[in-house]
């Protein structure tokens, strides 16, 4: 009986929480805080923690993985994703319309006009569960069109792509059978049966079956995340990515589901199809349907009877484009009728039916006037252009990144080069090549010497330091004054020390008042002190130092990360945390016990040991723990019950999720590997299991079944 109550109050919060995550993700239309939303989700973990018996791989709780991939089976998509044709002007599209209407003959012609979002393509597969509910179980990116790699542990983390379809939505939709079948280009792979990659990269003979449901459709990052994630980049001491496309595709293909769900990535719903054929009903009824199976479709779409409707709607769009929160390159224009879809047919790579029409890049010429370097945090020294003012897309552009002295020479960029300026993805300026002086143009005249990067740090005259096999150079010293605003601004920043108020004026007047020298200074000011500064009263000054106190609890992962080491972001800085518990043992530690933590390889142990080393670092953490700063930190013990041993999880297992299991094995020292080979220890194979079964029956590798595992764990022999 109390199971039975358990279990109904489970599904009612599983409800419950897939209804408030489509109002927040799908619909923008949020009922509840995100505090009342994480109150019920925790309630949700609470009781499936007491019946695990009861957790449901689609349940809001399962979205995140807490544990990396060891990399992406290849499997072949059951029909090709294929590309789009291109148009770029209103004449273009036009002569495409004229051939739409002679080859459709006496068929209708009607065009449903959609943004082309600037992301990569994903396919979804939906399986049918006893109750008639559509689970997810695959997702695939376009990869080369005909094979795509599985990234389904990814792919849960997006919080607009469904877990789950409730049976009542589907109704009606599969009981009609199999959708047309339609036809593809000769000499495409039509064999439906998603194959999955074998160990080497190939794709092998073990068949999947098609899916029920498949849905297609764009991943994208919002420009806030994306913007969000480059500061987070920053904060890293890494580079910031070029564009939300390249940042959306790079975290899909991530090792780290946790690092997916951080970005925030979007999921919008364009193309459906059942049992593997098309879906049987027009393009404007296919996204009706998408919209009322509980997807993200996107809004701005119109159904367009002729070509001058189609390009009034092509230049609205482009006028709404910089206001979005999401980059569009185009508009994608499909013909609605199916029928005359397949009356038209394929060319060897796209289909005649659709199209899309390309948007201009936002770019302007202008003139190079000067190479700046300018000093990070972490001593990066970086050139950036002091351009002529252009306008692009809306904003004035003054400055554009370089990036570093091997971008600039193969650009061959110098002071007087004029330049084409692109905003990167709509939103970060850069040069995209040198052009010819513009006819009529007036202009200072290109110096003679290309660009060299200084030797010295530009604002305190200590010789840079290279690396050996890297281009970037560093300042190497830590009182440097451009290092120092730039090490406060983001000690304080929200995701590390959380010091609300010491913005970036603040900062300014701190250091050049010479009242803070290091980050240490700051738990050692004073109200009188800071009600000597401009725009500083009593009441903000007892503000700020309440939150610089308040700070002192903040935590050794997040001290860590403070303290600006070169690559210890916030995951690195908390695995650190986690396995030594303290300050001292982290700084005592060799390269060796440094890389025996999760995710720390020999680049982020040498950079950790280097901080320690230095004489000016050992003071700074000295006088921070002097002055009270929390280092230490609940160290997780990490048992070696398995370790030395690698197990492979294939098929399902009785009560074990995948992920489940893996967490067992490897909080018992173990390694979970995501293919079989000679070093495998064990296979733990449950029902349906696949290709890695015969692949360890093949190479002699023992097999086990979850209750042998569940022994190991407990001790048994």
């Amino acid at each position: 009986m109390a199971d039975e109550r358990a279990g109904a109050a489970i599904e009612q919060l599983r409800a419950e929480l897939r209804y408030h995550e489509h109002r927040y993700y799908v619909l923008d239309a949020p009922e509840i805080s995100d505090a009342a939303y994480d109150a019920k989700l925790n309630e949700l973990r609470r009781l499936e923690a007491a019946h695990p018996e009861l957790v449901t791989e689609d349940s809001p709780t399962q979205r995140v993985g807490g544990r990396p991939a060891d990399g992406f089976r290849k499997v072949m998509h059951s029909r090709p994703m294929l590309s789009l044709d291109n148009v770029y002007n209103a004449e273009e599209l036009r002569a495409w319309d004229r051939r739409v209407r002679e080859l459709a003959g006496e068929l209708a012609v009607q065009y449903v006009a959609e943004m082309k979002l600037d992301g990569l393509s994903l396919a979804l597969h939906y399986a049918l569960d006893g109750q008639g509910n559509a689970r997810l179980v695959r997702g695939l990116t376009r990869g080369d069109g005909q094979t795509g790699e599985d990234v389904t542990g990814n792919v849960r983390t997006i919080r607009s792509v469904p877990l789950r379809i409730p049976a009542a939505r589907l109704k009606g939709l599969l009981e009609a059978g199999s959708g047309q079948d339609g036809s593809v280009p000769a000499g495409s792979v039509q064999a439906a049966d998603g194959q999955v990659g074998n160990e080497a990269g190939g794709v092998d003979a073990a068949a999947v079956e098609r899916p029920r449901l498949e849905v297609r459709g764009e991943v994208v990052m919002p420009i806030a995340s994306f913007q969000r994630m480059n500061e987070e980049r920053e904060r890293a001491g890494l580079s910031a990515a070029a564009n939300p496309r390249n940042a959306a595709a790079g975290t899909l293909r991530t090792l780290e589901p946790q690092v997916v769900a951080q970005r925030r990535l979007d999921f919008y719903a364009y193309f459906l199809l059942q049992d593997g054929g098309y879906f049987p009903a027009g393009q404007a009824a296919t996204l009706d349907t998408l919209d009322a199976l509980g997807f993200r479709v996107n809004p701005n779409r119109a159904v367009c009877a002729t070509v001058e409707e189609l390009i009034a709607f092509v230049d609205c769009i482009e006028s709404l484009r910089g206001t979005l929160g999401y980059e569009i390159d185009g508009v994608v224009i499909k013909v609605d009728q199916q029928a005359t879809q397949l009356r038209l047919g394929y060319t060897g790579r796209a289909p005649r039916w659709a199209i899309a029409y390309k948007y201009a890049a936002r770019a302007g010429i202008t003139q190079l006037l000067e190479i700046q370097v300018t000093v990070g945090r972490t001593g990066k020294l970086s050139p950036v252009a002091v351009l002529r003012p252009v306008g692009i897309g809306g904003t004035t552009v003054v400055r554009a990144s370089l990036f570093n002295a091997d971008e600039v020479a193969r650009l061959g960029a110098r002071p007087g080069s004029w330049v084409r300026v692109e905003r990167g993805g709509d939103v970060i300026p850069k040069i995209a090549e040198v052009v010819p002086r513009p006819e009529n143009e007036a202009g200072m005249e290109e110096s003679p010497e290309p660009f060299r990067m200084p030797d010295c740090c530009p604002v305190c005259g200590t010789a840079a330091r290279q690396a050996e096999g890297e281009v970037d150079r560093y300042c190497v010293n830590t009182d440097c004054p451009a290092r120092l605003v730039q090490s406060l601004l983001y000690f304080a920043h929200r995701g590390v020390m959380n010091i609300d108020g010491l913005g970036e004026a603040l900062v300014q007047q701190l250091t050049e008042s010479g009242l803070v020298r290091s980050i240490a200074d700051l738990y050692t000011l004073t109200a009188e002190q800071l009600v000597g500064l401009e725009r500083v009263g009593e009441k903000s000054a007892q503000s700020l130092l309440e939150e610089i106190a308040r700070s002192k609890e903040a935590g050794l992962a997040r001290l860590l990360m403070g303290l600006g080491i070169r690559f210890v972001g916030e995951r690195t800085a908390e695995l650190l945390a986690g396995a030594f518990g303290s300050m001292e043992a982290i700084a005592a530690a060799s390269a060796d016990e440094l890389e025996a933590v999760d995710e720390v390889g020999p680049k982020v142990s040498a950079s950790i040991r280097e901080f320690f080393a230095n004489e000016r670092n050992q003071a700074l953490v000295a006088r921070l723990a002097a002055l009270g700063l929390k280092m230490t930190a609940e160290k997780k013990q990490k048992s070696t019950q398995l370790a030395g041993w690698t197990f492979v999880l294939t098929g399902t297992l009785p009560t074990l999720s995948r992920e489940e299991a893996r967490e067992r094995i490897e909080a018992a020292g173990g390694k979970v590997s995501g293919s079989v080979s000679r070093k495998t220890s064990y296979v733990v194979a449950g029902e349906e299991a696949g290709s890695k079964l015969a692949k360890a029956q093949e190479l002699g590798v023992a097999v086990i079944d979850e209750a042998a595992l569940l022994e190991m764990l407990a001790g048994g022999e």
